[in-house]
């Protein structure tokens, strides 16, 4: 299996829609369900804890596998945590079905039936940007299950059509059909690392490019149309009020990440994507929820200063 760290869309192999010649850093399980009429495989990766600690579910963004937790994973096994790291349906190497529901109460319906696979009982749930709003769900819906909440840079920490026009699916779609593998680097480069550009940045871009160049992009596309639309229509921050678990949002305060801001309306005056801002909104609406600021970085702390994102994220999951 192919394991890459390139900076060049050129260099990158074609993937299929499972990232079938992809390997991931530790062994790949998967879970079967059956879900909206449909027979699905769901892939996860599972390091086991050890006696008396809790298990740690990381949930992974729209533009990201669970691969891109591998520090994360690395640092929170070698303190005795369990592990859970799945590939949502939709995403990596899960099932990509296209007659499907995307809904972040779906999604975290099958990771609560995966845990159930795996008897864990209680979890602390971490998500970052797109699994921030699953995560969110998650907590809001399995309470009794969740020990703690982490988020990393969510997405959703604003409900996007209150200051942005809709776009269809279909729109959606038509536009991911011209994506070029070399856009992923641009979008990427400038919008989470301010310019900057590295081969463990690019590892984390590699499996988009390749399935651009590979034979599933068309299903891809809907896909990822599907997925995008539910980042606007199922808004999680109007019910942050009611999360009762300890939660805390970890914040890299230079990321401008706001989708569908090209659609903001022309009578908006607010600056989107504010995460400087965001945490004292976030805290207005409940102040229960400790805010972690990492001034400087920006959507990716995880992977753009591991350092300086470690010692936070164990504060917040001890």
């Amino acid at each position: 299996m192919q394991c890459i760290g390139v900076a060049h869309a050129a260099e990158v192999p074609a993937y299929d829609k499972r990232l079938t010649s992809l390997s991931y850093p530790f062994e790949v399980n998967t879970f079967r369900l059956s879900s909206q009429g449909e027979d699905l495989s769901m892939a996860y990766m599972y390091l086991k804890p050890d006696e008396g600690k809790p298990v740690v579910t990381l949930l992974h963004g729209k533009n990201f596998n669970g691969a891109y937790w591998q520090q994360t994973a690395e640092l929170l096994h070698s303190q005795g945590y369990g592990v859970l790291i799945p590939d949502q349906i939709g995403f990596g190497k899960s099932s990509k079905p296209t007659h499907y529901q995307y809904s972040f109460a779906v999604l975290a319906n099958n990771t609560r039936q995966l845990m159930a696979s795996l008897n864990i009982q209680h979890s602390i749930i971490v998500g970052h940007s797109m699994g921030g709003m699953v995560a969110t769900r998650f907590t809001l819906l399995f309470p009794q299950i969740s020990e703690k909440l982490v988020l990393v840079n969510p997405i959703g920490l604003e409900n996007y059509l209150l200051y942005e026009t809709y776009t269809d699916i279909e729109t959606v779609y038509q536009s991911e059909l011209k994506k070029q593998p070399e856009m992923i680097v641009n979008y990427q480069k400038k919008n989470y690392y301010d310019g900057k550009w590295n081969d463990d940045f690019a590892r984390h871009a590699a499996f988009l490019q390749g399935w651009i160049k590979g034979p599933d992009w068309q299903q891809l596309a809907r896909v990822n149309a599907l997925t995008y639309d539910m980042i606007f229509t199922q808004p999680v921050i109007e019910e942050f009020g009611n999360i009762q678990v300890p939660t805390t949002l970890i914040l890299g305060t230079r990321d401008r990440t706001a989708p569908g801001r090209a659609n903001k309306r022309a009578d908006v005056q607010r600056e989107l994507g504010r995460y400087d801002k965001l945490g004292d909104e976030v805290k207005q609406r409940n102040s229960r929820i400790s805010v972690v600021e990492l001034s400087g970085l920006g959507h990716l702390p995880q992977i753009e200063d591991f350092n300086r994102f470690k010692g936070p994220f164990l504060d917040a999951i001890q």
